[in-house]
């Protein structure tokens, strides 16, 4: 039950990251489009770069855990059995310190907007803590993944669920970096 939730926490950050994207094109399309007819929306730029730190957020998450994250594999991967185990355990502690800190602190930030009232500068009087939401959230949800993980390595003794097989031929190497979008 707490793996399923977990694991649809994930994929649900992930969704969410792609709406933002979506969102973004719509935005980007609609302000590029409407300066040519004469139609501007308010504070358009504003909500762009909001999605944009919303999408980027909170599709750490699902990144990390689907294998996708650019992580210390070159360093890592050089080492085996218990060398390894160590290595990868201190790249864990280490993730999940930044993780947490960083959660830490966006998460007061985003509250501290909340309980005082902050305002946007811009056009649109926005309640600044709505758009901060999304960078706060997505850290929160890494930390939550980077701690599952660490439960999972270095409690456990598992393998990295993040951690995908090494490729057995060529075309599996072209495989996996054009699913990835590299």
């Amino acid at each position: 039950m707490m793996r399923r939730s977990l694991d649809a926490l994930y994929l649900w950050s992930g969704y969410a990251a792609g709406g933002f994207l979506i969102l973004i094109f719509v935005l980007m399309m609609s302000l590029s489009l409407g300066r040519e007819i004469g139609f501007n929306i308010p504070a358009g730029d504003d909500f762009a770069s909001w999605c944009m730190a919303a999408m980027a957020f909170l599709g750490l998450a699902h990144t990390f855990k689907s294998g996708d994250m650019i992580r210390v594999g070159l360093l890592i991967d050089r080492f085996e059995g218990r060398t390894r185990w160590c290595f990868e355990t201190f790249s864990l502690v280490l993730g999940l310190g930044f993780a947490g800190f960083f959660a830490w602190h966006a998460a007061v930030m985003t509250w501290q907007s909340y309980e005082f009232t902050d305002i946007a500068g811009g056009v649109v009087p926005m309640p600044m803590w709505i758009p901060q939401l999304g960078y706060s959230g997505g850290l929160i949800i890494l930390f939550i993944a980077m701690l599952d993980e660490f439960v999972h390595v270095v409690l456990r003794g598992q393998a990295p669920r993040y951690e995908k097989p090494p490729a057995q031929s060529d075309e599996e190497i072209v495989e996996r970096a054009m699913a990835s979008g590299v």
